[in-house]
């Protein structure tokens, strides 16, 4: 290759990393966008004397285990401090036919980039002895695993060794649950992957009450392909085939009792391959005076508990976060993780292990999603942003892997009613303004509530069309996405909309009730009485990188927190709804208020808010 193809190269994957880069107001980068792979040489036969890469043991998941720790020793006689360990799945990624784009016909030798990796001298001795020995976490993913030693940095790399390949018990077998509400309060759903098309099993849920017999529900299959992904990586590189989604929806639900699951597949000679056993509690009825604990926060990530591709630093608080929500399973209901979920940016094998981080919660509680631009947003795609911030998913994972009640799966707006709540969850990457689609949704979400029994309306959505202080906003002069919340302000104000959730800024922050950028009470931890204004909290702290501030205060912040942290709401009766803010690292509460109020304050007059009335007696 000629010295102008080398520089042409070069360009073209740095363009490519930079299409990777979010859009949002702070920047980062998915790991294995750094990943060079389309220049990557295959230098196997200049070094196999030397060098070697050998991973233990070789069959996973003896005890039916879907994550599982993986030995891997190598080494070679010329060690170099960019020396790095691949993981790639299927175990054979160096045959095959590439779907190459135009500008590099000829390229690359390797057709996928690696599911993770690590650099050789993260192990002690690496540089001196020229061997090192790691341990990575694996999942089961539906395919077989190889390691492989490369040289030559992220930039240039040259493979070196490769080891034989190990694979999962049963690479077939079902994983990660996921419950999510349906659309109706008496309904759980709960989606899984596997390996199995329905031609080969029959996938079905087996649920019931606790103590009670249990009964067998069908569930539907779903799966995408290559030609599904809207641009590059997602439909090159960091393409993988995504497995067989199945949705099972459980029915007539009598509220709050205990219920069991168990997701399996019927093969053809009659046996089951089942997953492992879960209970969960269903929601209480619309209006239900009962205990009710809600979590919410955007922009979680997802991060490698063995330390794999720790020079990305782009979701550093992920487990974090993650770890806080799993201790405290007994002390919530449901989840709001209100969109940017994996950030895996068109690297398909990432969803796998999002889905996988999140199933102790996902598989014991609801956990309910929003569509952020990291899922969505691919330009000419019919989005309301032109960016590449989903890396060429164009939201066709996302809307795949997880289940939630919205009319269109492809239009990421829906409601939930769970006991004295409303949520209102809009789709900021579609055009939410007056005369739309969305904003139909909205108004008709918001004005159908019936507040003596719901008293507390809460909206969501990804991108802040609310209030943030974010710097970028601060520098665009609007402290807001553009023509966030010019359309929706009236909504909100007509419809007593409680709090209004926003995430996409990676950090924390609550202002004082606002209508038209003015406090309208001067209260900041104890409101009470007739509430003239919508409280707004950004929560995009999830675990994505941090997101930077102005200098300068708006009167309007009440709370700021340059942290990593999620929030919770609690309803104790139709009166009384407590707001509390957990940084990730402690989960102690660092900010928190409280509303009390009776259903004549929701009712009575404010301004842009009055019901009209007649002369006449």
């Amino acid at each position: 290759m000629g010295m102008a193809h080398v520089a042409l190269a070069a360009v073209l994957a740095m363009a490519a990393a930079a299409a990777t880069v979010s859009a949002s107001p702070a920047l980062g980068v998915q790991p294995l966008s750094k990943i060079a792979i389309h220049k990557a040489a295959v230098h196997l036969d200049l070094h196999r004397s030397s060098a070697y890469v050998r991973a233990t043991p070789a069959v996973l998941g003896g005890q039916d285990e879907d994550t599982v720790w993986v030995t891997v020793k190598y080494g070679w006689d010329n060690p170099t401090p960019d020396d790095w360990i691949a993981v790639f799945s299927p175990a054979d990624f160096i045959s095959g036919t590439c779907p190459n784009p135009e500008r590099y016909p000829a390229e690359p030798l390797l057709c996928t980039a690696p599911i993770k990796y690590q650099y050789a001298n993260y192990s002690a001795n690496y540089l001196k002895g020229g061997k090192g020995t790691i341990r990575l976490q694996l999942i089961n993913q539906r395919a077989d695993f190889s390691f492989a030693l490369f040289t030559g940095g992220l930039e240039n790399p040259k493979l070196v060794s490769v080891s034989k390949a190990v694979v999962f018990k049963n690479p077939k077998a079902p994983v990660f649950p996921r419950l999510a509400q349906g659309k109706t309060h008496d309904e759980m759903t709960v989606t899984w992957t596997s390996g199995y098309d329905v031609s080969e099993a029959y996938p079905f849920v087996e649920w019931g009450m606790v103590g009670a017999a249990g009964t067998r529900t069908p569930a539907g299959t779903l799966t995408f392909n290559r030609g599904s992904m809207c641009g590059e990586p997602a439909r090159t590189v960091g393409w993988r085939e995504p497995g067989f989604i199945h949705t099972a929806f459980m029915r007539n639900l009598w509220p709050n009792k205990e219920y069991f699951y168990k997701i399996g597949h019927e093969l053809s000679d009659g046996t089951v391959v089942w997953a492992k056993p879960y209970t969960f509690r269903a929601p209480p009825t619309p209006g239900q005076n009962s205990l009710q604990r809600i979590i919410v926060f955007g922009d979680m990530g997802k991060a490698e508990r063995d330390g794999s591709n720790e020079f990305a630093n782009y979701q550093p608080g992920s487990l974090n976060t993650t770890d806080r929500l799993i201790e405290d399973l007994d002390n919530y209901d449901i989840v709001f993780h209100i969109g940017d979920m994996p950030y895996a940016n068109g690297y398909l094998s990432q969803w796998d292990q999002f889905t996988a981080q999140v199933a102790p919660i996902s598989a014991k509680k609801a956990y309910m999603v929003a569509s952020g631009n990291h899922e969505r947003d691919w330009p000419n795609t019919g989005g309301f942003f032109d960016v590449e911030d989903s890396g060429g998913e164009c939201g066709v994972p996302a809307e795949t892997m997880y289940y939630y009640p919205a009319e269109n799966r492809a239009n990421f707006w829906y409601k939930v009613d769970y006991g004295m709540f409303r949520f209102c969850v809009a789709d900021s990457e579609h055009d939410w303004r007056e005369g739309t689609q969305q904003y139909k949704f909205i108004e008709e979400c918001l004005s159908t509530v019936d507040r003596k029994h719901q008293p507390w309306l809460i909206f969501t959505a990804h991108r802040v069309l609310g209030y943030s202080s974010n710097s970028w906003y601060a520098d665009q002069g609007s402290f807001e996405e553009p023509e966030g919340r010019e359309s929706l302000q009236k909504l909100w104000q007509k419809y007593r909309v409680d709090i209004a959730y926003f995430g996409h800024v990676h950090n924390y922050e609550r202002t004082c009730p606002l209508y038209q950028s003015q406090c309208v009470n001067n209260e900041k931890s104890h409101y009470s009485g007739t509430m003239n204004g919508t409280i707004f909290v950004v929560a995009g702290g999830g675990g994505s990188h941090l997101s930077e501030y102005t200098t300068a205060i708006p009167k309007w912040s009440i709370f700021r927190d340059h942290d990593y942290g999620f929030t919770k709401l609690t309803a104790f009766n139709h009166s009384s709804l407590l707001f509390e803010y957990m940084k990730s690292s402690d989960g102690k509460v660092y900010d928190s208020f409280t509303i009390h109020r009776d259903y004549r304050d929701v009712l009575s007059c404010v301004h842009d808010s009055c019901f009209p009335t007649t002369l006449a007696s």
